[in-house]
């Protein structure tokens, strides 16, 4: 099939075209990417960002919400710029609720150890109890751990699990009673 004549043919550069008004205008449309989701349900696509922010009591410019207090140079007080600050009419302050609310709540340990992980630890320790030279020269030693990075991995188990590893060291236990 022959081409499409189009399509081979050179684009030619538009001298007249203002591609900075273009990009601003194309700029200036596009909303926001707001990650809170509590900020993103009070957003106003209508107001700027400075005014959407100042309406939910939140800062636009962090070194001016917070000043940084002056230092003495040399013996002498340099004195500051006067910032002052103007009242400011919060009409959303339930975003700043929630969000403080939000950031209150106790932090979940999502930190979980590997299935494998922990069948290795716990197929070290039923077969060599606390020998870790031995665990370093058993068969199940795939990645040739030294005693010491057996060790660091138990302890891992031990810190993430501790109800488990007691409950599994009781288990052990009660196996080598029931052996003798």
């Amino acid at each position: 099939m022959p081409k499409a004549k189009g399509k081979a043919r050179r684009q030619k550069y538009s001298y007249s075209l203002n591609r900075k008004r273009l990009y601003r205008s194309a700029r200036r449309r596009a909303a926001p990417r707001i990650a809170c989701s509590h900020i993103r349900h009070a957003w106003d696509h209508t107001k700027s960002v400075a005014q959407n922010l100042a309406e939910m009591g939140l800062a636009e410019d962090p070194n001016k919400a917070v000043p940084i207090p002056k230092k003495k140079m040399l013996g002498m007080e340099v004195e500051g710029v006067g910032w002052k600050q103007g009242k400011k009419i919060v009409r959303k302050p339930y975003v700043v609720t929630e969000m403080e609310y939000e950031a209150s709540l106790p932090e979940k340990k999502s930190n979980t150890l590997s299935r494998d992980l922990i069948d290795y630890v716990r197929y070290m320790i039923q077969n060599h109890g606390e020998n870790y030279k031995e665990m370093a020269r058993d068969e199940k030693n795939y990645y040739q751990d030294t005693p010491k990075q057996i060790k660091r991995k138990i302890n891992v188990y031990k810190n993430f699990y501790p109800e488990e590893y007691k409950d599994f060291i009781a288990s052990l236990k009660q196996e080598k009673m029931d052996v003798q």
